[in-house]
């Protein structure tokens, strides 16, 4: 109980001290997480943890949509992409086809690869 509880202290002091740029990498990394766990739902015919990890992954995708800047040209770029990904992730779940969530992941994987090279070129990158 004491390493749950000091776990998520720790994560919400992550969070909490954050740069944009980070909570943009921290998100990516989330719907990396959450569409491998409902891979894992797949594999185990938990519909119900495939349907719930989806939702969180197209949360996730529509929160980064939320968050684009549209005064820089390739914001355009990204919410296209982000728009793509939200359609796998339907299809995933209304089909129940894992290899469309695979799809999903590896453009989000991508996307995150991306995040962290342009962190890297703007020296925003701090792990």
């Amino acid at each position: 109980m004491a390493y749950t509880n000091a776990a998520t202290l720790y994560q919400g002091t992550k969070v909490n001290t954050a740069s944009p740029a980070e909570l943009t990498l921290m998100l990516y990394e989330g719907a990396i997480k959450f569409c491998n766990i409902g891979l894992l739902g797949f594999e185990t015919k938990d519909y119900e943890k495939v349907n719930n990890n989806i939702i969180k992954v197209q949360n996730i995708i529509t929160e980064l949509r939320a968050t684009l800047d549209f005064k820089y040209p390739t914001a355009k770029d990204f919410d296209v992409v982000y728009e793509y990904i939200s359609n796998l992730l339907v299809q995933a779940n209304i089909k129940k086809d894992p290899e469309m969530l695979n799809q999903a992941l590896d453009q989000v994987r991508e996307m995150r690869d991306l995040w962290k090279e342009i962190m890297k070129q703007n020296h925003m990158y701090v792990r």
